[in-house]
């Protein structure tokens, strides 16, 4: 049987994506009934998590005061996660379906893949006329992202591949219409992960 850990690969994310791995833990973690006392608490993980995209921001216009003091919080915010991670380690009890419903990711001691978690769509926003922008939670493993659209509960169609997470620009959509989306990460040992809970948006 695979021993199952948590995996730290979130502290080398692109800080962009660790934005987004922060918010889907938090999002999997609140109210979830495997994780009743994590050692650092959320509203705290989360004050951490807007001061970063604060100074991840001021950072965008350059300038090394801003820079180090973006790179401080990271470092504070990675440590919590850190903190966070081991007590998924305990709790989890080697489950794996436990250990990634707390929005982490797994690894194993046999260096196996292991199959994919369902990301989850963390924000839908109008991009422009005729576009939605997805913001997805990254896969560990994942090389691609493969998006799927319905409209008033019929058949899905394909919405497209594409390769990053933490910006999915969908095109081509018919204003004033409620599209139904889902998306799946490709890669790892069984090829596809489950599909995301689907969120409702209408373009414009």
């Amino acid at each position: 049987m695979p021993i199952y850990k948590v995996s730290l690969a979130f502290a080398e994310l692109p800080d962009p994506d660790l934005d987004a791995f922060t918010e889907n833990v938090l999002a999997k973690m609140r109210n979830n009934t495997h994780y009743p006392d994590p050692p650092e608490t959320l509203d705290d993980v989360q004050t951490a998590l807007t001061d970063f995209t604060t100074k991840l921001s001021a950072a965008a216009g350059g300038g090394k005061q801003a820079t180090a003091a973006k790179d401080a919080s990271r470092e504070v915010l990675v440590g919590m996660l850190r903190e966070i991670a081991t007590y998924v380690q305990g709790m989890c009890k080697n489950d794996l379906t436990v250990l990634l419903s707390s929005g982490y990711d797994a690894t194993n001691n046999n260096r196996a893949q292991t199959p994919l978690p369902a990301p989850t769509i963390l924000k839908v926003t109008n991009e422009a006329t005729t576009e939605l922008a997805l913001k997805v939670s990254p896969v560990d493993n994942a090389h691609s992202y493969e998006v799927r659209l319905s409209v008033n509960g019929g058949a899905p169609q394909s919405g497209g591949v594409f390769t990053q997470a933490r910006k999915i620009v969908l095109t081509g959509l018919l204003p004033g219409t409620t599209y139904s989306i889902q998306v799946r990460a490709i890669g790892g040992s069984t090829g596809y992960s489950p599909w995301s809970e689907p969120v409702s948006h209408m373009a414009t």
